[in-house]
């Protein structure tokens, strides 16, 4: 095992690591020691909504390496993040991204505490497959420090640093800390490993922890948004509309709290799992399980609401846009000049975004059976059959020159193509050539003709 060449520290002997108190990184703390010639190494571990348990592992691992330990609590700058993704409707392969939103506002923090803290270098526990590797240190490579990656740069394998962490006796319980890798923050939960990576493994039951098996109760909920970000919760009887209470009169909850309550409300009724064949950056297929029960029912309510108040043109092309900025996303690159001019346009169109959506929640789903809006481009009276007319001077007899319209230059297509065919089977016969024939039937369509 032998580092690169490239990886001594050059103007101070501190590193500063992204710490989890896992095996990775616990045994990152010894190589940046060893391999690398670092004096000092300080972990920092950033709360982006773990559990408590993961916090308590890192300070207990932390304290038995007699390694400096700073805890940066960035929950709100995550959350922000996550209420960003829900107005670009951001999904990645069909799934509400979790993990890649986080990983830039951990690395920030990290960079942030290096630089209070004098380092010379930034190090991470990732391997060289995997996608976080790379929204770290999109990050990290933006300041003068040195990357260092000691996991990837040593080729190390699961089995070696579990042998290492032996031999040294290091605070890990056999470097493993269950069957399933398990990356959790506020939006999301990833499980994946041992059995789950052959894609055939029906998972069990029990690597869910915020979601229960989906039954047969139902709750509905009203979602309120203001300019696109969700800022109410209201949990409603299951009654007729004509007797329901009128909407807007959710209680308000920062974002923190909402999400928090809208992943124990919707993962009772198992809402938000996803088992998913994921196409890593780097080109390997990867099978990841996830949960989101938060993420699922924001995202489904807020697509509901744009569905009402924006344009069929500016639906179909926001498409195109939140697309983009989900990929982004994924890569950790949210920072990019593009990034930035996407945002312009989803702000435009979310500065309409204002209303209340009524969620059914029920066996896994969440599904908006109700939306309204002081913006919804709807008109109930111009859409009714019990009414004779549209308005507007507009009656339904006018629809009639544009049902002729409608199709004219398919249906003249597909009349030449027969017709051309025709020919020349005939031709191929030993017929005439059907020219004559031909142009007749062209100008004679829908009775346009003689």
């Amino acid at each position: 095992m032998t580092p690169p060449t490239d990886t001594t520290p050059q103007s101070t002997d501190r590193v500063a690591l992204a710490f989890s108190g896992g095996l990775d990184t616990t045994v990152c703390v010894p190589l940046l020691k060893e391999e690398y010639g670092f004096d000092e190494v300080i972990g920092v571990t950033v709360d982006v909504g773990q559990p408590d348990a993961e916090f308590a592992e890192a300070e207990e691992t932390a304290t038995a390496l007699g390694l400096e330990h700073h805890v940066v609590d960035a929950r709100e700058a995550f959350a922000a993040t996550c209420f960003d993704s829900v107005r670009a409707n951001a999904t990645y392969q069909g799934y509400p991204l979790g993990t890649a939103l986080a990983r830039p506002v951990i690395a920030q923090a990290i960079l942030d505490v290096a630089l209070a803290q004098d380092c010379a270098a930034l190090a991470h526990g990732c391997t060289g497959k995997g996608n976080d590797q790379l929204r770290f240190e999109t990050v990290w490579r933006g300041s003068d420090l040195d990357v260092i990656a000691p996991v990837r740069e040593l080729g190390l394998t699961r089995e070696f640093e579990q042998e290492y962490a032996a031999e040294r006796d290091l605070p890990v319980e056999g470097g493993d800390g269950g069957a399933w890798s398990i990356d959790t923050n506020l939006w999301s939960r990833s499980v994946e490993g041992s059995d789950l990576e052959e894609p055939s493994y029906v998972p069990p039951e029990d690597i869910y922890d915020w979601t229960q098996p989906p039954g047969k109760e139902s709750e509905l909920l009203d979602i309120e948004f203001e300019d696109g970000y969700p800022v109410a919760l209201d949990t409603v009887e299951e009654t007729s509309t004509s007797s329901r209470p009128s909407a807007g009169n959710g209680e308000e909850f920062e974002p923190i709290a909402l999400i928090e309550q809208l992943n124990e409300i919707a993962g009772a009724h198992g809402v938000g799992r996803t088992d998913v064949m994921e196409d890593r950056m780097l080109g390997l297929k990867v099978r990841e399980n996830y949960e989101h029960p938060a993420a699922t029912v924001l995202l489904n309510a807020h697509e509901a609401l744009e569905s009402l108040v924006l344009t069929k043109e500016e639906r179909s092309f926001k498409t195109q846009i939140d697309h983009e900025w989900a990929e982004k996303a994924y890569e950790g690159l949210l920072a990019a000049p593009l990034v930035d001019a996407l945002e312009g346009f989803i702000a435009s169109t979310q500065e309409r975004v204002t209303g209340t959506v009524t969620v059914k929640l029920d066996g896994g789903q969440a599904r908006p059976v109700g939306r309204e809006s002081p913006y919804g481009v709807y008109s109930a009276s111009a859409a009714s059959f019990n009414t004779a007319d549209v308005g507007g001077g507009i009656e339904q007899a006018d629809a009639t020159g544009v049902a002729k319209y409608h199709g004219f230059q398919s249906r003249l297509a597909k009349s030449v193509i027969d017709d051309a065919n025709a020919t020349a089977e005939a031709v191929a016969d030993g017929g005439t050539d059907g020219k004559e024939e031909n142009e007749l039937t062209a100008d004679t369509i829908d009775g346009s003709g003689e």
